[in-house]
């Protein structure tokens, strides 16, 4: 059994960045697996622009942004297996592979990173009445074969969902000489970007109908019709409204679906609402040495993003083979709320000793010499309540950090910021000391992300709510995450003003 420093499954846009991270990262042994007898995934197919807006800086087509990742993967010399399929995974990160050149083999990866992408969301799962005539595809399968096979699905187009790939196809099927008579969408809205649905539906003149599917299909050999019908608030047909659509192709695009098949396989947690694994602030998986980045992970809006995203996990998965990042015992676990459907990450991990030194930078680089705790502060809190410390890092390094004591006074007091004995651990309030990021992760979600978790840790405990001082400034700030401002704080921390600010729940 040969055995790799990191294995990446997939070598579409996820699985590149992750492998050119990796390689920067200092790790020589990587390989690409890839089923398909190109690399660059779904990007081969998307011929229009739009991709690279975020990394490169410029506008460019699918395969000019695959062309970019693969002369770089080429030039660090990442090893890319083409035409082979991976078969099976264990939580142990053993492949079973199979290939016309080398048949059935196994092979093994010190880390796994999961890149295999997403599928689309088939008729099957749409429970809509007909017979199963010809003419009825996928939206990306039909971008497939115009794009890549030259042919053409059909003439007399109505596509069902309003995602990207719907939309694009609208303009792109009636650029190739089809009539596309309409864009049906279920929701009472688009479930595509603003930019696809101006310059795909509105500058061709293509219909919108929104609040509306199709409730039956007409034709047995070959596709004759479509029936649509608009939909209530309970998304059922509203009787009386049907219409028939006579043409002879129908495409879907009504969603996708992350592709987790071997996931499941190496007994990978995966996350309901998202379908795809549950993983830390890492990108690792329940299963060390395992994880996940692209669209496998969550289905993403731009390409730009799973770039950006698995770039993290190939550097993660380096400092995993290098020797891991520290570990605990305890993990905090994010869910969503008021509004926030889901995470990613789904857990974090709270604070250790071995981070003292990161800790002491965040805040150094975070408050004013009299405002800041010391090295020696937190690690006399550590001492008392290091459960009270949450850390949020970024390839396995520290970038923000919130910790607190807890206590049963509903206000802080300046003796709490020098006295870690005050701490009572049955106290009904739990109280924010300090909540900083890096200056880099600021503007980027990371903040909002780690006081969530914190107030969600605070809540699973049963305490009453949180406390915390800020200044005037912070005070709007502070009440988007529901804390109420109680007025000028009687603590003189560092000599500055400060206000109150109380979450109960």
């Amino acid at each position: 059994m040969n055995t790799y420093d990191i294995i990446i499954i997939g070598a579409g846009p996820a699985g590149l960045a992750a492998a050119i991270a990796a390689k920067e990262a200092g790790v020589e042994d990587v390989l690409v697996i890839e089923r398909d007898s190109v690399p660059g995934g779904i990007l081969n197919q998307c011929i229009h622009n739009g991709f690279g807006l975020h990394t490169f800086r410029e506008e460019l087509t699918g395969p000019e942004y695959a062309a970019r990742f693969l002369c770089r993967a080429e030039e660090l010399g990442v090893a890319i297996r083409l035409s082979t399929m991976v078969l099976s995974l264990t939580n142990e990160r053993v492949l079973t592979v199979t290939s016309r050149e080398r048949g059935v083999e196994q092979l093994r990866g010190r880390a796994v990173i999961l890149a295999m992408g997403c599928r689309e969301r088939p008729r099957g799962a749409l429970n809509i009445p007909g017979y199963r005539p010809a003419g009825i595809y996928s939206a990306g399968t039909a971008q497939r074969l115009v794009n890549l096979e030259g042919f053409m699905p059909g003439r007399e187009v109505v596509i069902l969902g309003s995602g990207d790939i719907g939309l694009i196809m609208a303009r792109r099927m009636t650029l190739e000489g089809a009539h596309v008579k309409c864009v049906a969408e279920l929701l009472p809205y688009s479930g595509g970007l603003k930019r696809n649905i101006v310059q795909c539906l509105h500058d061709y003149d293509i219909p919108l109908l929104l609040s509306h599917t199709v409730v039956d299909i007409h034709g047995r050999e070959r596709l004759e019709g479509v029936t649509l019908a608009e939909v209530g608030p309970d998304r059922k047909p509203v009787p009386g409204s049907e219409k028939y659509i006579p043409c002879d192709t129908l495409l879907l695009s009504v969603g996708l679906l992350p592709e987790n098949e071997l996931s499941e396989g190496a007994e990978v947690t995966l996350d309901r609402v998202t379908g795809g694994p549950a993983v830390n602030e890492s990108l690792e998986t329940n299963v060390p040495g395992i994880f996940a980045c692209g669209n496998v992970l969550h289905v993403h809006d731009l390409v730009d993003y799973v770039s950006e995203e698995a770039a993290r996990a190939g550097r993660a998965a380096a400092k995993f083979v290098r020797g891991g990042t520290p570990k605990s015992a305890r993990v905090v676990k994010l869910t969503g709320r008021d509004g926030v459907r889901y995470t990613v990450p789904q857990t974090v991990r709270p604070a250790a000793m071995s981070d003292l030194d990161a800790m002491t930078d965040i805040e150094a680089q975070s408050f004013p010499p009299e405002e800041k705790a010391t090295r020696e502060s937190f690690e006399a809190r550590m001492k008392v309540f290091p459960e009270c410390f949450m850390l949020l890092c970024e390839d396995g390094r520290p970038v923000g950090l919130i910790d607190g004591m807890v206590t049963n006074d509903a206000t802080i007091s300046d003796p709490m910021f020098e006295n870690a004995s005050l701490h009572d651990p049955k106290g009904a309030w739990q109280s924010i000391f300090g909540f900083c990021v890096l200056p880099e992760m600021r503007g980027r979600g990371a903040a909002p992300l780690l006081m969530r978790a914190f107030i969600e840790k605070a809540r699973a405990e049963g305490r009453r709510g949180l406390i915390l001082t800020c200044k005037e400034r912070l005070i709007h700030y502070y009440e988007q995450f529901g804390f109420v401002n109680m007025g000028v704080s009687a603590s003189e921390h560092g000599g500055a003003v400060w206000y109150d600010m109380t979450l109960e729940f």
